[in-house]
């Protein structure tokens, strides 16, 4: 008789930096306990706040919570979650998105293929007041959800979402973890450490894959400062400074050919099915949204040429003074 395969082993990071999602992030520890697929190990990281780890401890006993030994930031944070991990696979949450009670079985489902490195799942937005009639869903990546365009099926893609995301514990370990000088520090935001980090898994790796699973549902709070203009245009301005950062790293090419394809085929199909809609009458809101798409596409342009200008530099702190002069503070 054949042994039995052994099952593959889980561990789920939470990374929490504020007091202020404290509410959520007890619903997020919630949602990991009610799984169908029991993960072996649950860790909280807590982002250098002292306060918010010893209250979390006091009422707390069944996960393990643990202060980041990294750099301020999600980066140091995951990255203190990947060196405590005693698992096969690592999954990532983020302490404003609730899972889905099968999440974790349909991520863990897709690693029975040996060539498959890391499994992502669609974040879907939680909209605090309401989505605003400006924000078409092709820019649900600036409140970091899923955005329109990406595979409705199970397919390859050049990088997961970092609010919903698996990895490979060994494959994380073998790439050195998360670059530490990308990624979201505090409010500041910027981002594309899974972007880069999944480039830098797959090359010198042939037939390696990275998978997106729609059916891994994640549900992602946005609260209603985001969903603003000012928010909308600091983020596509960010998006810009990050791609830049990534671009230097790992070249032009393996940075940025997703991005090509979604501004030729994603972007215009918005703009004229919002210029449609209003011309028609069956939504007023329709010209904001393309006006909204072509904003974002002028600001992330501009950040990423600046970002390109400054890239030989210290990325973080050159990045952090771009985006205190940048553009976008002008609009109220």
């Amino acid at each position: 008789m054949l042994d039995r395969i052994k099952p593959l082993s889980v561990t789920v990071v939470i990374c929490a930096y504020t007091s202020e999602r404290w509410g959520m992030l007890l619903d997020v520890i919630e949602s990991v306990r009610n799984q169908t697929l029991t993960p072996d190990q649950v860790l909280v990281v807590i982002d250098h706040n002292q306060d918010l780890h010893e209250r979390l401890v006091e009422i707390v006993d069944d996960v393990t919570i643990v202060e980041s030994t990294g750099l301020p930031g999600l980066s140091g944070a995951r990255n203190t979650g990947v060196g405590l991990a005693e698992s096969d696979i690592v999954a990532f949450l983020d302490d404003d998105a609730e899972a889905a009670p099968d999440w974790l079985e349909r991520l863990v489902a897709l690693y029975d293929d040996p060539d498959v490195l890391a499994v992502g799942g669609k974040v879907v937005p939680l909209w605090e007041t309401g989505r605003p009639g400006y924000f078409g869903e092709e820019l649900d990546w600036i409140v970091g959800c899923s955005h329109r365009g990406l595979p409705r099926v199970a397919s390859e893609v050049r990088n997961v979402i970092g609010a919903n995301m698996s990895f490979r514990l060994e494959v994380l370990r073998q790439v050195g973890g998360f670059n530490q000088a990308l990624g979201r520090k505090g409010t500041l935001p910027l981002g594309c450490e899974e972007t880069e980090i999944c480039i830098r898994s797959t090359m010198g790796s042939p037939g390696a894959r990275i998978v997106y699973e729609p059916a891994a549902l994640v549900r992602h709070h946005v609260p209603a400062e985001r969903g603003s203009v000012r928010y909308m245009l600091s983020r596509s301005w960010s998006e810009g400074i990050s791609k830049a950062q990534v671009s230097h790293i790992v070249g032009q090419k393996r940075a940025l050919g997703p991005e090509r394809r979604y501004v030729r085929s994603t972007l215009p199909r918005a703009v004229f099915s919002g210029i449609r809609d209003w011309s028609r009458g069956a939504n007023p809101q329709g010209l904001g949204r393309a006006g909204s798409v072509l904003a974002v596409l002028a600001f992330t342009s501009a950040g990423y040429i600046r970002g390109r200008r400054i890239a030989h530099g210290s990325t973080t702190q050159l990045a952090e003074l771009e985006l205190q002069g940048a553009p976008w503070r002008q609009v109220q």
